[in-house]
């Protein structure tokens, strides 16, 4: 068999095996350390029970998987606690108390709003890919809208501007934050998982084919 073909094939292979094996890696990492932090919670709670109930939480404690399950039951409870006209109420006494503590008031409002914004069924961060010339005139990459500048910046901009979030490639957790004038951002009709898969890998997934037509006000001027 030449070498040529040996050598496709290997990476035939290596192509079909490398994704299910990242995918299970990432999965048995994030696994491990919730199972990790199950079992430090176990141990602690273990000190101040009787002994039966030690052996039970120790037991309980080598279950591959379970800290998953039980943080899974913990964040659907909480949800269907807060959901309600008691929990809403409890939720605002949590808060008060919180924006009343030096330093941390700081860190759990910033947190609170940036999650509020980026979780909440209601709110439009994230909800639109976009084209943008970055870093300079002529060359375009992806971003995402995460809303309209406000404050003060605002009042120092003329005209309609978005806030955006550049990502970097291949990891999306970090990136640049700009604002841009509306009319210089191309509007983009794929979806945000589209437009991330396609940011991950570097161009190499491109998502499906459309033809929009951008409104005359979203084209963008030529470079020059």
């Amino acid at each position: 068999m030449p070498v040529i073909e040996v050598k496709k094939y290997i990476i035939a292979g290596l192509l079909v095996w490398l994704p299910l094996a990242i995918t299970i890696w990432v999965l048995a990492w994030i696994v491990g350390v919730l199972d990790g932090v199950f079992q430090a919670l176990v141990a602690t709670a273990a000190a101040v029970l009787p002994e039966s109930a030690q052996k039970l939480l120790d037991t309980l404690a080598h279950v591959p998987g379970l800290g998953v399950l039980l943080l899974l039951l913990l964040m659907m409870l909480t949800g269907m606690f807060v959901t309600n006209i008691v929990g809403q109420w409890w939720i605002q006494q949590w808060d008060r108390l919180l924006s009343k503590i030096p330093i941390v008031k700081s860190i759990y409002s910033s947190v609170k709003q940036v999650s509020d914004t980026l979780f909440s069924s209601s709110g439009q961060a994230f909800r639109e890919a976009v084209l943008v010339q970055y870093p300079r005139q002529g060359c375009w990459t992806i971003a995402f809208v995460t809303g309209r500048p406000g404050g003060e910046v605002a009042t120092h901009l003329h005209g309609e501007h978005v806030s955006l979030y550049v990502p970097t490639t291949p990891n999306p957790t970090s990136g640049f934050f700009l604002m841009a004038p509306r009319s210089e951002v191309r509007p983009l009709s794929m979806s945000v998982d589209e437009a991330l898969k396609y940011i991950i890998s570097m161009g190499v997934v491109t998502p499906p084919t459309s033809d929009p037509t951008p409104s005359s006000g979203n084209a963008v001027p030529a470079p020059h």
